[in-house]
């Protein structure tokens, strides 16, 4: 996907599930959940496809979920990326968390759902940007990790 707002292809989605009869259900589809994912990788309007099939095996409703980069967020993540790294203000999580800041209030990804005999298929849509903000997001939490497992480990050996 060549756009960094995914905001007119939620509205083509949402016209599309609608021309086809089917109910939107607002609802995000987690990774605890088994799920097959749709691979429409190279073609822009794999969503169609998956549409379609969702109405030809008589699914009753498509869940729809949309995220979009919140500003409060992201000052957050900025706020953390600082601290992980202080006092250097080039690292790399510092620079790539501010470099996100253009994308503040766009929509980065949108999954699309259904449920057929007990399975659920999800076809996912994602910017580039979306991509690195989700991979920076892990690395800070696996650092936070870090810090909090040496902060125990060192409680422990003075007790």
């Amino acid at each position: 996907m060549s756009t960094d707002n995914l905001l007119s292809l939620k509205d083509d989605m949402v016209a599309f599930i609608e021309g086809h009869g089917l109910k939107r259900l607002p609802g995000y589809v987690n990774e605890d959940i088994p799920s097959i994912v749709w691979e429409g990788e190279g073609n822009p309007d794999s969503w169609k496809d998956f549409v379609e099939m969702a109405k030809h095996v008589g699914a009753p409703f498509v869940t729809f979920s949309e995220m979009s980069l919140e500003r409060d967020e992201l000052d957050a993540l900025i706020e953390e990326a600082g601290q992980m790294n202080f006092p250097d203000e080039e690292a790399n999580e510092l620079v790539e968390a501010q470099w996100l800041r253009k994308y503040a209030g766009m929509v980065g990804y949108i999954q699309l759902g259904f449920v057929y005999e007990g399975l659920v298929f999800l076809h996912e849509t994602s910017t580039e940007w979306y991509e690195r903000f989700q991979a920076l997001l892990e690395d800070i939490e696996s650092f936070q990790d870090i810090v909090i497992d040496d902060a125990q480990s060192g409680e422990e050996e003075e007790q």
